[in-house]
């Protein structure tokens, strides 16, 4: 059984008003910086994606993902840019706070369009599973958007660094540089499960994701790297596409001041409880590497217990979706017909389809982020 915290609902409410007032002082102090990093090295799934399933897509299939088109990428890039969102990303929005290009997907050097990108490069692809396909198709699990997984990922970034660099100190020298974004990775494993309704399934996949997190970030230091940044899971108990999976449950079933299914959230908890039990095994074993944890439930539950202070009228519909209570259907991707438009305003909303969130939620996101990763390393201001 997971545990849930034993506290008062008034006194939640009132930390997180307390949390939240500090946290729109800490958001309006922010400032982009310089001499942190020389480059970026993501990797996970579609809430870290840039394009990688788009060009996977045009290289081995002919359908192209709901990525490819509109409304997708409307307002920032005002063009469908392989991303999972009307406009940026938490990782495009930490690539600008460090000074740094967006980055561009691994997958364009393989489909002919090599670039320079000794500034980093993303080898996170939407769809993409913490665990590999044929271990998750024994359990019972059927990816439908990739068979790829973070070891997958993995060996990508290994086959292409020596493209990078002349040599292996070379190599170190540049990942010494880097930052590491590890994730999000993980939810497609446990989302899988839980659209099948296979509880089971997903609750026994945890400790096998959290170590493969942490085996992917030993073999990444063992090659030179030494800071990373990685995020723990979002309150998925609050993701309309799970609301809508699960609906129907009993009242006492949700939380009743946000309307989550607080066992789905008890869940991520769960995983990010053991994925920073993990990763303080990983600072013990080596003492010289930085690694930072993203809070990315704590900070994400901050929106549904204080939807006004951040700008949202919407938090639990999405606002490219259609259908139902949570404006959310699983047949009915967003970009593909009939969804080709959104809500008026998504900047109102906290989740763009269902599954992602919006550029506003990634935006808030991101800046707490950064400061929590400026608070760990040395960074001189513009």
């Amino acid at each position: 059984m997971l545990s849930m915290a034993t506290c008062s609902s008034c006194w939640v409410l009132k930390q997180y008003l307390i949390v939240g007032f500090l946290f729109v002082i800490i958001i309006s102090s922010i400032q982009p910086v310089n001499g942190c990093f020389t480059s970026i090295f993501s990797f996970g799934d579609s809430l870290t994606d840039t394009g990688n399933l788009l060009e996977i897509s045009l290289l081995e299939s002919n359908k192209l993902p709901p990525s490819a088109f509109p409304p997708n990428g409307r307002t920032f890039f005002h063009h469908p840019s392989g991303r999972r969102c009307y406009g940026r990303l938490v990782i495009d929005f930490l690539a600008e706070a460090l000074g740094i290009p967006f980055l561009r997907p691994s997958y364009t050097t393989k489909v002919g369009r090599l670039q320079k990108f000794q500034k980093g490069m993303n080898f996170a692809v939407a769809g993409a599973t913490a665990l590999n396909s044929s271990f998750l198709q024994e359990n019972g699990i059927h990816n439908r958007s990739t068979n790829i997984s973070l070891g997958d990922e993995l060996n990508s970034f290994k086959h292409l660094l020596p493209s990078l660099c002349s040599s292996s100190a070379d190599c170190k020298k540049l990942l010494r540089n880097s930052l590491i974004v590890m994730g999000v990775i993980g939810g497609n494993d446990y989302n899988h499960a839980f659209r099948e309704k296979n509880n089971e399934a997903a609750r026994k996949f945890v400790p096998l994701v959290v170590h493969t997190i942490a085996s992917a970030i030993h073999e990444l230091i063992e090659l030179g790297a030494v800071t990373f940044l990685v995020p723990g899971n979002f309150p998925i108990g609050c993701s309309p596409d799970l609301l809508t999976n699960y609906q129907g449950s009993n009242k006492d079933k949700y939380d009743p001041l946000t309307g989550c299914l607080t066992w789905l959230n008890q869940f991520s908890q769960h995983h990010n409880e053991l994925l920073r039990t993990e990763l303080e095994k990983l600072r013990n074993r080596h003492p010289d590497i930085n690694i930072v944890y993203a809070d990315y439930y704590n900070i994400a539950m901050r929106f549904y217990h204080s939807p006004k202070q951040f700008g949202f009228k919407e938090t639990l519909k999405a606002c490219c979706g259609i259908g139902g209570l949570y404006n959310y259907n699983s047949s009915r991707s967003c970009g593909y017909p009939p969804l080709k438009s959104s809500c008026n305003d998504p900047s109102s909303y906290i989740s763009w389809d269902g599954i992602h969130y919006t550029e506003a939620a990634n935006k808030w996101l991101a800046n707490v982020v950064f400061e929590d990763l400026m608070k760990s390393t040395t960074c001189v201001p513009y």
